[in-house]
């Protein structure tokens, strides 16, 4: 039976063979040499026809061996054979070489059933985007930043990727757990462990993108920390990324990127055990649905129930996620998914309250000023579908949309004024849709092969919320003694609905890659952007903003095979709802990101590090003014004015991926001081813009596969250091501070290969039982003190099928 091949693939057919036969014969260069690949996941009949032509590599196969197979694709600088590898990734196919330009492909022996326990060899053939099974802290290449298929050397600013592996090392969860380990990320619970904030570069992160949509992260509310047990990796760009996102902060971009359906079945049980009665069990399965492999399908299932170190404190998540892929035909490929994720928790709001006068209450550690009958009950539904179609010459046309809805019920209370509770109830639904389409693609000009990408997408956001309750129900509580059980739930009488506000954004944007001579490219990129908030409960608050301009440059100059120097250029812009005087709305942030580095790449990819030195200038963020003359028809109500200039400038260093066969590293020093320039208020200038935020962060995470003899096991560890972080208020005899001193926290890892299926690890965090805190009080109302772990355990068991 003969199996038909792509349309345009040059066939050779072998005289004694009955069998179709694929062989392209391209002239070219040596077999050895390196060339520059970018070929995307695809069937693997046409990879290796592109693969032919953009290496003059002569592939003879069998056409039978490639039928209904695909292949993950290879991007970046390599060797014919190193690319060749990559694209017969996970295909079941070998190949050797019958001539100096030409290779035949067979099947690949069989694998012996006796355990193989091998050294991973240092190179980067096996460095996609996808990063799970390959045991790597990074990544081959990344999209986040510029839009374009670019390897992190190529990509002009500092991005980094929290593989599968490394999640899976250090038994991440959640979002928070990668910013806590991520270079550059600080982690903020100082409004209560439910309500997290990520900052970068002096900024918090607004937006978190989920396969590259972006999706509000609003910070004042308490939100759905995403389950990491359904994401392949995290990919992060930090700095201003308005050609990705549209409007937002310029800290950082944090894209969740989710596991797609695998062509080979596989199926993981894990189940994990850790202090505090932390017990958490996750199955994932996936594989082909049909013999030819072209439908394929992936389950994930997770359950977590916990307590905490604090007394009375308790949670629990489940995630329910399904995605299906389907190859239409050769060159089209349709996605599928949904997914549920449910999440309660009864700590939500507030923490520790400063000491009158300034400094820490010394509260011990397990001090929960809330009381045993509040809640969090959050639940997520999400959809989301993909159509790929593959066009000649790598071009492809990606059209996707999403839509999730988040349903959120508190009752939670703080500690305001040093001693008295404040007790809040309200719902809040979250809905949010995008739409994108985008066409990309290589292109010959002038000699050169450059990249292009365009596209259209639109985002929208319905905020609602709905009968809210609140008020004071004590006073003169003492604090030191206590008792989160003792009790009785207030009658709650709630009020009528809240507000329904609607954000829309839709966009046009293109971005290319221009190869300008054979080291130096040239990155530029543009979004229009037309944005409008509409409130139906103060029409008087809605506005738009009509054609806003994002542009995006960068250049980047191979110094030699392994390093490359970069200049970047971004805009920054985004809306404020704030109003100023006679009621008229604060014009938008604007403002500049730059950044000048140095970047390496080793091992074909294998291993990546970067030097980045960055300024940020952001202006027009809305000041509230002293007094409220001029303020509008409400005569108490707050206005604002557009303040001067704030400047964050600082240093970034990285490096992740693979030192030696068996050695794994991950690790970033980030320094940023951010200031006011110049500002209505006039005592600012030259001050601190946040100072609750470190100057310094070191995060370094590491895991090693002992040779030898002893190669089922493997140990490692983490470090996390900051610098310290510090509020103050008031003048003269009235004036305090509060602050947590520059402090560093350790763990430890530990793994052993039980057999081909079992694999065991022990996680030790906060090894030597540091007392600090993670965020710190404001004054006697929010944010709070807040301590961080104590040290604790974990116990993990993987079983694969």
């Amino acid at each position: 039976m003969q199996h038909p091949l792509p349309e345009g693939l040059p066939i050779k057919s072998l005289s004694a063979a009955p069998l179709t036969l694929l062989c392209v014969l391209i002239s070219g260069l040596a077999f050895a040499d390196p060339h520059s690949f970018n070929i995307a996941p695809q069937p693997l009949a046409s990879a290796l026809n592109r693969l032919a032509a953009q290496s003059g590599l002569q592939v003879i196969v069998d056409g039978t061996l490639v039928a209904g197979k695909n292949s993950l694709g290879v991007v970046g600088p390599k060797e014919p054979e190193a690319a060749l590898a990559e694209v017969l990734k996970g295909s079941g196919l070998t190949w050797r070489a019958t001539g100096a330009n030409s290779v035949m492909l067979e099947k690949a022996p069989e694998s012996s059933s006796t355990l193989q326990l091998g050294e991973t060899a240092i190179v980067g053939q096996e460095m996609g985007e996808t990063t799970e099974n390959t045991g790597s802290y990074t990544t081959g290449a990344m999209q986040t930043a510029t839009k374009l298929p670019l390897t992190l050397r190529e990509t002009p600013q500092s991005v980094s990727v929290v593989t599968r592996k490394r999640m899976d090392d250090k038994a991440m969860t959640t979002i928070s757990d990668v910013a806590q380990s991520a270079p550059g990320i600080f982690l903020n619970n100082s409004g209560g462990v439910a309500r997290p904030t990520f900052s970068a570069r002096g900024f918090d992160v607004d937006t978190v993108m989920y396969d590259g949509f972006p999706t509000s992260f609003l910070t004042y509310l308490p939100s759905s920390e995403a389950n990491l047990a359904m994401y392949d990796r995290v990919e992060i760009v930090r700095g201003a990324t308005g050609l990705a996102q549209g409007a937002g902060s310029p800290a950082a971009a944090i894209n969740l990127v989710r596991k797609r359906p695998t062509h080979k079945f596989q199926a993981v049980l894990t189940g994990s055990a850790g202090s505090w009665d932390d017990y958490s069990s996750t199955l994932d399965i996936g594989g082909p649905l049909n013999e030819s492999g072209t439908l394929r399908a992936r389950t994930v299932l997770s359950r977590q129930d916990s307590k905490s170190f604090r007394e009375s404190v308790e949670s629990d998540a489940d995630l329910y996620y399904g995605v299906v892929d389907a190859d239409l035909t050769d060159t089209t490929t349709l996605t599928l998914g949904a997914y549920r994720q449910k999440d309660y928790t009864n700590y939500v709001w507030g923490g520790l309250p400063m000491a009158r006068g300034g400094g820490h209450l010394g509260l011990p550690r397990d001090t929960f000023l809330g009381h045993d009958y509040e809640y969090m009950n959050n639940r997520t539904t999400g959809y989301f579908a993909t159509l790929e179609h593959g066009f000649a010459n790598d071009w492809k046309l990606r059209m996707a949309a999403m839509q999730s809805t988040t349903d959120n019920d508190v009752l939670a209370s703080s500690i305001w004024g040093y001693n008295r509770h404040y007790l809040w109830t309200q719902a809040m639904e979250q809905k949010e849709r995008g739409y994108d389409l985008a066409l990309s693609g290589p292109f010959q000009l002038l000699g050169q092969e450059h990249d292009f990408s365009m596209g259209l997408s639109k985002r929208q956001l319905d905020y609602r919320t709905g009968n809210i309750w609140e008020r004071f129900i004590d006073s003169n509580v003492d604090l030191f003694a206590w008792d989160p059980r003792g009790h009785t739930k207030p009658n709650i009488v709630k009020g009528p609905d809240g507000r329904l506000e609607t954000t829309t954004q839709d966009s046009l944007y293109a971005s290319t890659r221009l190869r300008l001579t054979e080291p130096l490219s040239l990155i530029l990129g543009g979004r229009l952007d037309w944005y409008e908030f509409e409130s139906r409960a103060t029409p008087a608050s809605s506005y738009k903003v009509t054609r806003n301009l994002t542009r995006y440059a960068g250049l980047v100059y191979d110094l030699d095979a392994n390093h490359s120097v970069y200049v970047s250029y971004t805009d920054i812009f985004k809306p404020q709802t704030e109003k100023g005087l006679g009621g008229q709305v604060i014009e938008p942030i604007l403002g500049e990101n730059y950044e000048v580095g140095i970047k390496g790449e080793y091992f074909d990819g294998a291993l990546n590090a970067s030097l980045a030195v960055f300024q940020i200038d952001q202006k027009n963020r809305a000041q509230e003014l002293p007094d409220v003359k001029g303020c509008g028809p409400a005569a108490n109500s707050s206005c604002h004015e557009a303040s001067g200039l704030v400047r964050s400038r600082g240093v970034d260093l990285e490096i992740q991926g693979a030192l030696t066969e068996n050695w794994q590293l991950a690790a970033g020093y980030t320094y940023t001081q951010t200031k006011y320039v110049n500002d209505a208020n006039a005592t600012l200038e030259g001050q601190d813009f946040n100072r609750r935020l470190p100057r310094q962060l070191f995060k370094l995470s590491t895991i090693y596969s002992l040779p030898g003899d002893l190669q089922r096991w493997r140990i490692g560890g983490d470090v996390y250091q900051q610098s310290q972080i510090r509020t103050a208020g008031g003048s003269g005899s009235s004036a305090w501070q509060n602050r947590q001193g520059s402090y560093t926290v350790a763990g430890l890892v530990a793994g052993y290969k039980a057999s081909e299926q079992l694999d065991l690890q022990f996680n030790v965090n906060n090894l030597f039982d540091r007392t600090y805190y993670v965020s710190i009080a404001n004054g006697g109302y929010e944010p709070y003190d807040v301590y961080g772990d104590p040290r604790n355990f974990k116990l993990t068991a993987r079983y694969s099928f």
